[in-house]
């Protein structure tokens, strides 16, 4: 596929909207631990791919560590109506197999991935993963673990376990998955949502026995 044919990442919210979550995830409004605009990036597009639907009463109170301070219930409306776009925004691009914008440059630059943007947002998209943990594993453990595994080293929250220490050391392998998160979040949609094709059934023969009327 030549450079023109490639996919274009899709903004999944406009630069007015993501102003406006980021100027209130950073506000006194919300806890000091509340995930911060790249890593809420990350974990509502988690929420898009999720196996099944995760509640918002769940996964509110979890990206806002509690209940934000709202100035009233318009601005309650206003914030949760943006984040419940950008999930359903991501759906939609994944879902037409277009891949999500991410919000920095998909490049480590020889830092560790959780000293970077892109560590942050892998953070946030596992936070995503661990609401649920059971039904990402729970069809197939290991295409899971697989597809989950770029996830995992680039979001530092793994690196103390001895199984990952080898791996998350491979600074030639995390700049190559940091490349290419955005085809590894679609890869990931499509094993979850997108049901494989299954063959056609064979058109049943004249006068086969299970055919109505005849015997």
């Amino acid at each position: 596929m030549s450079e023109t044919e490639a996919p274009q990442p899709q903004p999944l919210l406009d630069d007015e909207a993501l102003d406006q979550l980021d100027d209130f995830l950073e506000s006194d409004k919300v806890d000091a631990d509340a995930l911060d605009l790249i890593s809420a990036h990350g974990f509502l597009i988690a929420l898009a791919i999720a196996p099944r639907e995760v509640p918002s009463t769940t996964w509110v109170p979890e990206l806002f560590h509690g209940e934000p301070d709202f100035a009233d219930d318009t601005e309650r409306q206003r914030i949760l109506a943006l984040l419940e776009a950008l999930r359903h925004n991501a759906m939609q691009v994944l879902e037409g197999g277009g891949l999500p914008e991410l919000l920095f440059d998909l490049e480590l630059g020889g830092a560790a991935p959780e000293e970077t943007p892109i560590g942050d947002w892998c953070a946030g998209f596992m936070e995503g993963v661990f609401l649920d943990e059971a039904a990402w594993f729970a069809e197939d453990e290991e295409a899971a673990a697989t597809l989950l595994l770029p996830f995992m080293l680039l979001s530092g929250l793994f690196a103390d376990e001895p199984d990952m220490a080898e791996l998350a050391g491979d600074t030639q392998r995390l700049e190559k998955l940091a490349g290419q998160l955005p085809e590894l979040v679609l890869d990931l949609y499509l094993h979850y949502r997108v049901p494989p094709e299954t063959p056609k059934p064979k058109p049943r023969r004249k006068g086969h026995p299970g055919r109505p009327g005849k015997r």
